[in-house]
C-alpha cells in the first residue's frame, strides 16, 4: 500500500478500534477518536487516494475559490461544484424568499423518503440554475457569510482594519524563511454567527527548512470519509502552490485533527475502503508561471491517477 493511502486507512483503522460513540450537530451519530496526526511526504507524489476515486476538480476549484477570497457558490456552480450546496441551500429555503414545497430538515428526510428526495432534487436543481443565471439571486442567496476565503484575504480585526493573511504570509516565508509566524487561521471568533459553516479546517502553519515547503493543518472537526481526502488533496495543493511562489521545493503535509469523526451511516462505506488494495499515487503538473492569486483550474494537471471506483455516502449537513 502506498504511504498516503495507508496513512489515511490507519486513521478509519484507529476510529474503527477504539472511537467512541458520540451524538453529533447532524443528529447522525459518529464514532469518533479525539486528537490525531498523519504526515504525507510529497516529494513522494500527489496524495490522492487511490482505493477510492476522489475528484481533483472539485478539491482544485474549491481551494482556488478559498484562495479569490470568494464566499459565493456561484464559482463553484460554474465548475460544476456542488459540495457547498447544501448549506446555501438551507438558507435559501429557511429564507421568506423561498414559497416552495416543505424543505425543513431536507438532508435526512431525501435519504429515508423517496418521494421526498425527488422533489428535493427538483427544488435544489432550480435553485442551482438561478445562482447561475440571476446575478441579483446569486448575490443573495449563494453567499455563504464569511467562511474561509473571507477569512484568509480579508480577515476584519478588532481595531477594525482588513488583513490579507494569505498574501502577508507569502511575503512573510519569502522575506524571513524561518519565522514562526507563518499562520492562516480561519477561525474569527467575531464572525463564526455570520458563517453558513463554522470553519472545519481552522489553522494552517507553514514551515521553510532546507529549501523545502511543508504546511500543517489543525482541523477541528474531520468528516473522516468525505472531508478528509478532500482536506488531505486541498492543502496538499495549497503547500505546492505556495512553494512555487516562494521559489521552494515542496517538504510535508502534516495533518493534525481535533475531532475525527466517522458518521454512523458511513461505515459500511469505510469498511468497504479499507478492503481495497492502493495503485502508486499520481503526480502535479502546475503548467503556468502566473501567480497564485491567479491560478486557474485549467493550469493544473494530475498525471498517472489510478484509483478504485468511487464510493457514494451521504452528506451530515
Amino acid at each position: 500500500m502506498n504511504s498516503f493511502d495507508e496513512a489515511y486507512h490507519d486513521l478509519c483503522k484507529e476510529i474503527l478500534a477504539i472511537g467512541n460513540e458520540r451524538d453529533d450537530r447532524t443528529r447522525t451519530g459518529t464514532i469518533s477518536k479525539f486528537g490525531h496526526q498523519s504526515r504525507y511526504d510529497l516529494s513522494k507524489g500527489f496524495p490522492l487516494l487511490t482505493t477510492k476515486k476522489v475528484f481533483f476538480k472539485l478539491i482544485a476549484t474549491e481551494l482556488i475559490w478559498f484562495m479569490k477570497g470568494d464566499t459565493n457558490i456561484k464559482y463553484l456552480l460554474e465548475y460544476n461544484n456542488n459540495i457547498w450546496n447544501e448549506w446555501a441551500f438551507e438558507n435559501y429555503v429557511e429564507s421568506e424568499d423561498y414559497h416552495g414545497p416543505d424543505m425543513t430538515n431536507f438532508a435526512h428526510r431525501a435519504l429515508q423518503d423517496e418521494a421526498f428526495n425527488e422533489v428535493y432534487q427538483q427544488e435544489m436543481e432550480k435553485f442551482k440554475s438561478r445562482i447561475l443565471n440571476d446575478d441579483d439571486f446569486a448575490q443573495k442567496h449563494g453567499n455563504l457569510g464569511n467562511v474561509y476565503g473571507k477569512q484568509w484575504r480579508d480577515w476584519v480585526g478588532a481595531d477594525g482594519q482588513h488583513y490579507d493573511q494569505l498574501a502577508t504570509v507569502i511575503e512573510q516565508i519569502k522575506t524571513h524563511p524561518t519565522s514562526r509566524r507563518h499562520i492562516v487561521s480561519a477561525w474569527n471568533p467575531a464572525e463564526i454567527d455570520t458563517m453558513a459553516l463554522p470553519p472545519c479546517h481552522t489553522m494552517f502553519q507553514f514551515y521553510v527548512q532546507d529549501g523545502k515547503l511543508s504546511c500543517q493543518l489543525y482541523q477541528r472537526s474531520a468528516d473522516v470519509f468525505l472531508g478528509v481526502p478532500f482536506n488531505i488533496a486541498s492543502y496538499s495543493l495549497l503547500t505546492h502552490l505556495v512553494a512555487k511562489e516562494c521559489g521552494l521545493e515542496v517538504g510535508e503535509f502534516v495533518h493534525t485533527i481535533g475531532d475525527a469523526h466517522i458518521y454512523s451511516n458511513h461505515i459500511d462505506a469505510v469498511k468497504k475502503q479499507l478492503s481495497r488494495s492502493s495503485y502508486e499515487p499520481p503526480q502535479l503538473k502546475i503548467n503556468t508561471d502566473r501567480s497564485i492569486f491567479d491560478i486557474q483550474y485549467e493550469d493544473l494537471e494530475i498525471v498517472n491517477y489510478q484509483s478504485h471506483p468511487g464510493i457514494k455516502a451521504p452528506i451530515a449537513v
